[in-house]
């Protein structure tokens, strides 16, 4: 690494994990690895004005960590979240319970098809509650894990023990994004979800959004974005809502509009054209579908027209053009810009 601004520096892309670089050479290199002057993006916490809100889905705290009293864990107890196992073992005994259960669903388990299920017990009548014993198990140990935790919120919430601790469940269909997706895949696989299925606190949502916003997140373009700027766990990708609130959105036409959300169902219809497969399937680099393949090629050209009529050759071009586009909304934090900044500062003061 040279501060020399004299030499020039060579950025080598690749199409895919295992594919040839390019090589393209550049006057100068931010710290995302682009070509253009040196600034961060912000991690702002709301998104632009006329756009819906991305957060993360719900929390249930339910006590299923209890810290031992010379220290350590006990071992893990399902309460309110059950997998497969704890699912039927409890309706071998309460068999009204299926009632109670809803679709509980985190990123790993969207992209696994591995669901679990959580006692949803919002409206649940209390005599009913108070008269199955396998219930009252579970409650208690909500109760008495919550207040154990060293969170004062928490702890208030054991007077709450069939409420989740933070309740963000929407009452109509939203968009699912997984918080942390495998780097080798071309696209963060995303879905539309019905209000039937709880989304964990792993799951970002977007309530109410049409399949417009399914098509422009999951497009080339936006997928391009992420991987520049969002954190990592580990190596995989980690989404954030601060991610989606920067990102730069695209003018759009009623008509434009219309055509993005047909080209958006057209992928969901070639994933539904493979019952069997989970979204792991579908999206593993070596494996997905070559008509899954072809959807999002003509929903990704369709998403770049909306940038740029002549499209975009490599991620790269797609980064900087959606960086220029950012540069609108945010003041470059350049060295000389730094400087000019203190000197206003000064000349106020």
């Amino acid at each position: 690494m040279t501060r020399d601004a004299s030499r020039k520096c060579a950025v080598y892309e690749y199409d895919h994990m295992r594919g040839h670089p390019h090589m393209s050479a550049v006057s100068r290199l931010n710290g995302y690895l682009i070509e253009g002057p040196q600034y961060a993006v912000p991690a702002r916490s709301k998104p632009p004005k006329g756009r819906l809100k991305m957060h993360k889905g719900s929390q249930p705290t339910d006590g299923a960590r209890r810290r031992k009293p010379g220290g350590g864990y006990y071992p893990l107890t399902s309460n309110l979240i059950l997998d497969k196992e704890n699912r039927d073992e409890l309706l071998a005994r309460e068999p009204q319970a299926k009632k109670w259960l809803r679709p509980y669903v985190g990123g790993e388990e969207l992209i696994s098809g591995d669901w679990r299920w959580c006692l949803w017990l919002k409206n649940a009548d209390p005599a009913e509650l108070r008269a199955s014993a396998p219930i009252q198990e579970r409650l208690k140990r909500v109760r008495d894990g919550r207040l154990e935790s060293p969170t004062e919120s928490v702890r208030a919430f054991a007077k709450y023990p069939t409420l989740f601790t933070q309740d963000r469940q929407p009452d109509e269909a939203y968009l699912g994004i997984p918080e942390v997706s495998s780097e080798t895949r071309e696209y963060i696989p995303m879905a539309v979800l019905p209000p039937e299925v709880v989304a964990s606190n792993k799951l970002q949502i977007i309530v109410g959004a049409p399949l417009l916003y399914f098509g422009i997140l999951t497009s080339a373009m936006h997928m391009s974005w992420m991987r520049t700027v969002t954190g990592r766990m580990k190596s995989d990708y980690s989404h954030a809502p601060a991610v989606y609130n920067s990102f730069p959105w695209p003018d759009l036409t009623d008509a434009k509009a219309k055509k993005i959300e047909r080209m958006s169902q057209d992928v969901l219809n070639a994933r539904a054209s493979f019952p069997g497969a989970t979204l792991e399937d579908l999206y593993d680099a070596d494996n997905m579908p070559p008509k899954l393949r072809k959807a999002h090629e003509i929903l990704d050209r369709a998403v770049d027209s909306l940038y740029r009529r002549s499209g975009f050759r490599f991620e790269r071009e797609r980064v900087e053009h959606l960086f220029k586009l950012f540069e609108n909304t945010a003041t470059p934090l350049t060295a000389s810009d730094s400087k000019t900044r203190q000197q206003r500062t000064k000349t106020a003061s």
